[in-house]
């Protein structure tokens, strides 16, 4: 029963819980007593919060008998990533300089987490500072991929995607800068949203590039990613990035039919260097929705030849002016990968920052030209799977190519133009999970989630889950 129980969706189990059929301390309880068993294997949690979780899980549980409802995910346990602030409580972002860190306040996102009841169980492993693909922690250690411990779950919100598809969390939150939502999304068989820059507050959670961070669900399913993105959306005065838009439910909007959906696809880019049974599995699912009555228009995005160039001036000039102190008096306290990669960012020039901005202009013109003429954009998440830990490099078509480059070259454009992005997953390639990503227009997640939702119903995973879980 409790391997069945873990299995289940967070929709699922706020169902069960209002029921009364089961109760949010044992839900939270069954949670955590996996999530510590597994965790010596996978290294999902950088710590638990056991004796507060269960206290709020008892506080639901009273609210629930006495029929204060606080929607479908109240008293549903679930873990964060840890650079989203928990007010009194250590924040690491997984770094040896922000180790004891405690932040006075909660972030927006949990502050709304909590007002729906959700039990918050832990802080999970992430990329030092966010600030990579792979999750390879020098300082807190690797996240194992639940689908094949030796390989790398994806990154940087790597604890996230692993502690979901392995049933140590119903439901979570991951940030996104070049990816990191949707990057672990692909690599762990998520569903996993970045949505509109500016319709998810991110005060409260440690920046790496202020105007490409995102905050968004991973989740098991689009339902429950349709949940959380409910509960964590809006606007807050904290959040100068924030746009104060209607927030309009997508959970109660997933209804509908392939007929009514106008695909774009761009060959030019999103299909080129790609591994071939990558593109297989992603073109099937596009081609399964199709016959369904789905209609398939070509598109043309130009400036996607520079996104790449534009991209990394952006973000590495961004991280570089938040660390820039760090890494002058303490450099040696930061993980070589990303002290490297801070080093780099100093060596951008006022002028290519600027330059690269224009660039971003002319992205942004052109994806909404493109979506002027088509309901969303699919494409495959990742070009290349993800590889053993420790590995700089991935395997595309028997070529070895650099894997932070491959890994965010199909992500980044939407941190680029803020334009909403979920990737659903679209099969397995030898036993391991591939993601299918969709783009849409601004403040428009119930269209990508509606779409992800018809990828899901056609099983691309067959049911399959996940070796490593409950």
């Amino acid at each position: 029963m409790t391997s069945e129980l873990l299995r289940k969706t967070s929709v699922e189990v706020g169902k069960l819980i209002a029921d009364k059929e089961v109760t949010a301390v044992e839900v939270t309880q069954a949670l955590l007593d996996h999530a510590h068993k597994l965790n010596g294997d996978v290294n999902a949690y950088i710590s638990f919060r056991d004796e507060k979780a269960l206290q709020e899980a008892e506080t639901a549980d009273q609210e629930i008998a006495a029929g204060k409802s606080r929607g479908p995910l109240h008293g549903v346990p679930m873990a964060i990533k840890d650079n989203i602030y928990v007010g009194g409580e250590t924040t690491t972002m997984a770094s040896k300089i922000h180790r004891d860190f405690v932040p006075e306040e909660d972030a927006s996102v949990v502050a709304r987490m909590k007002d729906a009841g959700i039990v918050l169980t832990g802080k999970l492993n992430m990329h030092e500072y966010a600030w990579g693909i792979d999750n390879n922690n020098p300082h807190f250690g690797a996240v194992g991929n639940p689908w094949d411990l030796e390989k790398v779950p994806g990154g940087s919100s790597g604890g996230s995607g692993a502690a979901v598809a392995a049933d140590m969390s119903f439901n979570t939150l991951g940030t996104d800068t070049a990816g990191s939502i949707r990057i672990p999304s692909s690599a762990c068989g998520l569903v996993g949203l970045k949505p509109t820059h500016g319709r998810v507050s991110k005060d409260g959670c440690f920046p790496l590039a202020w105007s490409l961070d995102h905050i968004g669900p991973m989740s098991k399913s689009v339902e429950d990613a349709a949940a959380l993105f409910d509960v964590i959306a809006g606007f807050s005065p904290k959040d100068p990035t924030a746009v104060d838009v209607p927030v309009t439910p997508t959970l109660s909007a997933l209804d509908g039919s392939p007929k009514d959906l106008v695909i774009g696809i761009e060959e030019d880019y999103f299909f080129r260097d790609v591994d071939s049974e990558v593109e297989r599995l992603v073109r099937a699912q596009i081609d399964a929705l199709v016959e369904q009555g789905a209609q398939l228009k070509k598109v043309e995005i130009p400036s996607l030849a520079i996104s790449e160039w534009t991209e990394l001036a952006v973000s590495l000039s961004e991280a570089s002016a938040i660390h820039h102190n760090d890494l002058v008096a303490r450099a040696d306290d930061f993980g070589a990968d990303i002290r490297f990669l801070f080093e780099l960012g100093e060596l951008f020039s006022s002028v290519e920052y600027l330059q690269a901005q224009q660039a971003r202009r002319q992205i942004k013109k052109d994806f909404a030209a493109a979506l002027s003429e088509v309901d969303v954009i699919m494409a495959p998440t990742l070009p290349v799977m993800p590889p053993k830990i420790g590995s700089e490099f991935a395997d595309l078509n028997g070529t070895d190519v650099d894997l932070v480059m491959a890994f965010i070259r199909y992500t980044g454009p939407s941190n680029l133009t803020g334009l909403p992005a979920l990737s659903v997953p679209a099969g397995l390639n030898d036993g391991m999970p591939v993601g299918l990503q969709i783009i849409g227009r601004a403040f428009d997640e119930s269209t990508v989630l509606r779409a992800g939702g018809f990828v899901e119903k056609n099983d691309p995973m067959e049911g399959k889950r996940a070796p490593v879980g409950a």
